[in-house]
């Protein structure tokens, strides 16, 4: 079966942070409408519209979003879907999309993500996320994601010899790009020991391990390469792509210290681009937690599997090592509005191939990745952008 080639031909973002004067509606349609404007497109050309968000219903009281978000930018009539994949649910909004335009059904398709998060309490927050967990064998004995990352961090360290000083390193790192990123939440850079000294949330995991609680939205406009070149003259071309599963309850897992989904969906993308690990020039990953980006090294191919944590000691990750991770400063820094996530990786890497990425620019960026994660590793999203 013949399936089109898709670009990107415009992305938009929001502020990141707690943006308590601003309602989910009002966050979705402001990064819609950035992405409009950078795509060069009028709205009345968009004929379809995916919006991935995890749990508007408990955040914001809010159900049935996709029509809500398309006739508040009067785009009534249209197809609107919302998807749902936790914190993934951005990566799948943006697969959907392009799948969408490959098979034919639409020509130009606007994809975005938004979570409003911040209006709730840090239980309330807990507990909401907790439902992307298997709720009978794991939220239901008190088990949160923080947990589970946490025994995933002991059993690395015990296998492999990674340090909480290496974990530490993952958020000095993403600090320090997040304060070049006028979209980060937390523009501020901290040190390794100001890491090391925070507060223990789930041994050995540290405040400083952990991702930050956010509201906002990004969102792209993507159309068959052989049109793109009428809206702009840097298109992107989504190159792979790859979705796997893992079994939800991680007490079911072969090996904790590695997530199959993650190495599942990115050998589908890899062999998609017709790419190799080697070849990627930077890469937007799932750091929710320090470890996850450590692991992400390893299954994404960077780098052999235990060897995460030296990859980031002898600053192969950072801006200007072999392959810089997270220029954005990640969920760790930059924040993470769970159902906003994959979208702001795809703003990321877009900015980076266009080379318009600032004082964060990785020079010369032909080939990125995003990896967007949901829950402990049940949903698994990877995708491969090129410049053309």
């Amino acid at each position: 079966m013949y399936m089109r080639k898709v670009a990107i031909i415009g992305a938009g973002i929001t502020k990141f942070g707690e943006l308590w004067d601003k309602s989910l509606r009002e966050l979705f349609v402001e990064a819609a409408l950035k992405a409009v404007d950078d795509a060069n497109v009028d709205l009345k050309e968009i004929q379809a519209l995916y919006v991935g968000s995890m749990s508007p219903g408990l955040f914001a009281q809010q159900e049935h979003i996709a029509p809500l978000m398309a006739d508040y930018l009067g785009l009534t009539g249209i197809p609107a879907t919302r998807t749902e994949g936790a914190c993934a649910s951005g990566g799948l909004a943006f697969l959907r999309g392009v799948m969408d335009v490959m098979s034919g059904l639409h020509d130009i398709v606007l994809v975005g993500g938004v979570e409003k998060m911040t209006d709730v309490t840090t239980e309330r927050c807990t507990y909401i996320l907790a439902t992307a967990s298997d709720q009978e064998y794991e939220a239901f004995h008190g088990l949160t994601f923080v947990g589970e990352y946490a025994l995933m961090a002991r059993r690395h360290m015990y296998q492999y010899g990674t340090t909480k000083e290496q974990m530490a390193m993952v958020a000095v790192k993403n600090h320090r790009n997040a304060v070049k990123n006028p979209h980060a939440h937390l523009r501020r850079e901290v040190t390794l020991e100001t890491c090391l000294a925070s507060p223990m949330i789930a041994e050995p995991l540290q405040l400083f391990d952990c991702s930050l609680v956010s509201d906002g939205a990004a969102a792209a406009i993507i159309c068959p390469l052989e049109i793109a070149k009428k809206f702009t003259d840097t298109p992107i071309l989504v190159a792979g792509f790859g979705q796997a599963t893992e079994s939800m309850a991680t007490h079911d897992r072969e090996d904790i210290t590695k997530l199959r989904s993650t190495i599942w969906a990115s050998q589908k993308a890899y062999k998609m681009a017709g790419v190799e690990p080697k070849d990627i020039d930077l890469a937007e990953v799932h750091d929710c937690f320090t470890i996850a980006e450590i692991m992400a090294y390893e299954d994404l191919g960077f780098c052999k599997k235990g060897e995460g944590g030296k990859l980031v000691e002898e600053g192969e990750t950072e801006i200007g090592g072999k392959i810089p991770v997270n220029t954005s400063g990640g969920l760790k820094a930059k924040g993470h509005p769970v159902g906003a996530t994959g979208v702001a990786q795809i703003h990321e890497i877009v900015l980076q191939l266009r080379g318009e990425a600032g004082e964060r620019q990785v020079e010369g960026a032909e080939l990125g990745l995003t990896h967007n994660i949901g829950g402990s590793g049940g949903t698994c999203v990877v995708t491969i952008l090129k410049r053309l």
